[in-house]
C-alpha cells in the first residue's frame, strides 16, 4: 500500500500472506461484479428512448429525469466509503452487490418518473462497487503470494475494470435480443439473478489483513489500551494516529490528488455522460441512425473499449498511471470532436466512436488503482469512494448542460460536442496536476 504517514516506522511484523487461490477467486468474483453493475447503470441509459416512449416522456424532461437521478446517485456513493473503512470490504463489497440486485429489480416495477428517480438513485451502491473493488484488490494484491499478480497488479486489475465495456456489451446485447421478447421491464429483471449469486459468493472471501489489522487497532483503543495499540502499530509499521477517515483524506500528501483527481473525474462525466451512458442517443439523435443499429453498432465501439482497458493497464505499470490517464482522454476527447464534426458516414462514425471510447473508458483502469495507492489503509475506502462519487456531479452538470441547451434549440450533434468532447479534452490536462505516488507492499 501507499504509506501516507509523515513519521513512518520501521516494521518488524508483517501482515498474513494471502493464497494464490484466493486472489484470483476474489478477481474473477469482482469482476462478474463491476460487470453486472455496469448492466444495471447503463441499461438505464439505454433504454432511456423506450422507457421515454412509454411515458410520453419530451428529449427535455427525459434529459431533467437522468440529471434527478444523478443527485440521487451522488448522495448514496458518497456515503458508501466512510461504511466500507468502518465495517469492512468483504461487507461493503457484498453490500454493493446487493443494490445492484434491488435496483435492477425494482426498476422494472416503475410507474412514474418521481419513482423511477428514487429506485435509480440506489443504483449508487452498484457504481461504488469499482471504488470497493480497488480498496479490496490493492490491499489483497499487496499481500498476495501470487507473484504473476504482485508483478503485473496494475494490468490484472484493468482486467477486473474492464467490467465496464463488458456490462456495456450485456446491456446492448440484451437489450438488442430480448427487448422484442420481455420488454424493458424484463431487461432490467434479467440483471437481478446473477447480482443475488454474485452477494452469495463473496461472503465466502476473506478479510483483507490490512483492514483486520486497523480492526485491531481501533478496538485496542476503545478499550483504553492506547499503549498496546501503539506498540502494535509500531510492529507492522502503520500509523496508528486515530482520525476520521474523511479528515484524512485531506490531510498531507493525500490532499492534493483528493483534490485533483475528484476534480478530474467531474470534468471527465461529462464525456461519460453523454458518450457512454446516452451513447445510444447521441447515435440516433446526434448521426442519425436508427435506434436498432445504435445498439448493434454499440456493441463493437465497446468491444474496441474493452482492449482499451487492458492497454492502459498495461501501460500504465510501464509509462505511470497518471500520464497514461492525462494522454487517453486528451486523445478521446480530439477523436469525439472529430467524429461529431467530421464523420458522416457509417463506417467512419464507428471508427472514431470506437477510438474515442477506447482512450475515454480505458484509462480508468489505470485510474481505479491509481486512486487506491494513494491512501492509506484507514481512509482508502473513503478516499477511493470520495473521488468516485465525484462522477455524479459531473453526469448531473453535463446532464443540466445538455437540458438547456436542447431545450434552448441546439441540436444534439452541438451538444455532444461542447459538453462530452471538450469535458473529456480538458480533464486530460488536469490529471497533469496530480501527484505521482510510489508503492511499498503492506
Amino acid at each position: 500500500m501507499t504509506t501516507v504517514s509523515s513519521e513512518p516506522t520501521t516494521p518488524t511484523r508483517r501482515l498474513p500472506r494471502i493464497g494464490v487461490r484466493t486472489t484470483r477467486r476474489a478477481t474473477a468474483i469482482a469482476f462478474c461484479a463491476w460487470v453486472f453493475a455496469v448492466y444495471d447503470y447503463i441499461l438505464f441509459g439505454t433504454l432511456l428512448p423506450e422507457i421515454s416512449d412509454r411515458f410520453g416522456w419530451s428529449e427535455e424532461h427525459a434529459a431533467l429525469v437522468s440529471t434527478l437521478i444523478s443527485v440521487g446517485t451522488a448522495v448514496v456513493v458518497l456515503g458508501v466509503g466512510p461504511l466500507v473503512d468502518r465495517l469492512g470490504r468483504r461487507k461493503g463489497m457484498i453490500l454493493t452487490v446487493s443494490g445492484t440486485a434491488l435496483a435492477s429489480a425494482a426498476s422494472a416495477g416503475t410507474m412514474n418518473a418521481s419513482y423511477l428517480v428514487g429506485i435509480r438513485s440506489l443504483g449508487g451502491l452498484g457504481l461504488s462497487e469499482q471504488a470497493v473493488n480497488t480498496t479490496y484488490l490493492n490491499e489483497i494484491y499487496a499481500v498476495t503470494e501470487d507473484e504473476a499478480i504482485k508483478k503485473r497488479r496494475g494490468f490484472v486489475y484493468s482486467l477486473v475494470q474492464s467490467g465496464w465495456p463488458v456490462g456495456t456489451l450485456v446491456a446492448a446485447a440484451f437489450v438488442a435480443i430480448f427487448l422484442p421478447l420481455v420488454g424493458w421491464r424484463g431487461c432490467f429483471l434479467l440483471a437481478t439473478f446473477p447480482a443475488i449469486a454474485i452477494a452469495l459468493l463473496r461472503r465466502g472471501l476473506p478479510e483483507t489483513p490490512q483492514f483486520e489489522l486497523q480492526r485491531r487497532l481501533r478496538k485496542l483503543r476503545q478499550e483504553g489500551k492506547a499503549d498496546e495499540a501503539r506498540q502494535l502499530a509500531a510492529e507492522y509499521g502503520v500509523d496508528e494516529t486515530p482520525a476520521a477517515p474523511l479528515v484524512e483524506i485531506f490531510r498531507g500528501r493525500a490532499r492534493r490528488n483528493t483534490l485533483v483527481l475528484s476534480f478530474a473525474w467531474l470534468v471527465n462525466w461529462f464525456g461519460i455522460q453523454i458518450f457512454s451512458v446516452l451513447g445510444t442517443t447521441v447515435l440516433t439523435k446526434a448521426k442519425g441512425i436508427s435506434f436498432a443499429n445504435s445498439l448493434v453498432l454499440f456493441i463493437v465501439i465497446n468491444a474496441v473499449g474493452f482492449a482499451g482497458y487492458l492497454f492502459h493497464g498495461w501501460a500504465g505499470d510501464r509509462y505511470g498511471r497518471r500520464n497514461v490517464i492525462a494522454f487517453g482522454w486528451i486523445l478521446s476527447g480530439i477523436l469525439f470532436a472529430l467524429m461529431l464534426t467530421v464523420a458522416h458516414g457509417t463506417v467512419s462514425v464507428v471508427i472514431l466512436y470506437s477510438l474515442g471510447m477506447f482512450f475515454l473508458i480505458g484509462p480508468y483502469a489505470a485510474m481505479l488503482f491509481y486512486m487506491g495507492e494513494c491512501y492509506d489503509t484507514q481512509c482508502r475506502a473513503t478516499g477511493t469512494s470520495f473521488i468516485n462519487a465525484f462522477s455524479q456531479p459531473g453526469a448531473i452538470a453535463a446532464g443540466a448542460i445538455a437540458t438547456a441547451m436542447l431545450a434552448s434549440g441546439a441540436h444534439w450533434n452541438q451538444t455532444a460536442l461542447l459538453v462530452g468532447a471538450v469535458g473529456t479534452f480538458l480533464s486530460g490536462f488536469v490529471m497533469f496536476a496530480a501527484r505521482s505516488v510510489d508503492t511499498v507492499d503492506d
